[in-house]
């Protein structure tokens, strides 16, 4: 039995595909390759995708579907619920990253939290239903850190101190 030495020249060709997959043991090379699969939008019956985005206390409900870019939150038009600029620019950044500006409408619903946390929560909402409609942005919305969710969230406050680390005040006398 000869033995092939594996290389990483050999491996880099196998998983881009360009070389052809060594036949199994004691047996003929296959005409057909094993197809990567690739993965299914998932869909609703009103042709939406729906995904949950969180960030420090709020939660995001957000649905996506084709459209002329119209977001509504909480029933009302983003730019009166989002007044400030930069929550406007958050919200816009999966859009960017994905090259899909203006294509999808957001119907999102959000609760707890202060505005700059339901903004982190309807980014990231808008980023798993991008993905659940097209699995192809995947890469570039990944990319960009949209998908991870932001973990950090407000410590909590602690016995015999003031608030989470803060110590009363010290008295010498």
């Amino acid at each position: 039995m000869a033995e092939e030495s594996v290389t990483l020249e050999n491996l880099k060709e196998t998983l881009e595909g360009t070389a052809p997959a060594a036949p199994p043991p004691g047996g003929e090379a296959t005409e057909e390759a094993a197809p990567l699969i690739a993965a299914e939008p998932k869909i609703d019956e009103q042709g939406r995708s729906y995904a949950t985005g969180k960030r420090k206390d709020a939660v995001a409900r957000v649905w996506i579907k084709p459209g002329s870019g119209k977001v509504t939150v909480n029933g009302r038009d983003w730019e009166t619920y989002f007044a400030r600029p930069v929550l406007r620019m958050i919200i816009n950044q999966p859009f960017e990253a994905a090259e899909r500006s203006e294509q999808y409408d957001v119907t999102c619903t959000v609760k707890g939290g202060g505005l700059s946390g339901q903004a982190g929560a309807v980014r990231h909402g808008i980023s798993k239903a991008l993905t659940y409609y097209e699995p192809g942005l995947r890469p570039a919305l990944k990319k960009g850190g949209f998908l991870t969710r932001d973990s950090r969230v407000v410590e909590r406050k602690k016995y015999g101190r003031a608030k989470a680390r803060r110590s009363y005040q010290f008295s010498k006398r």
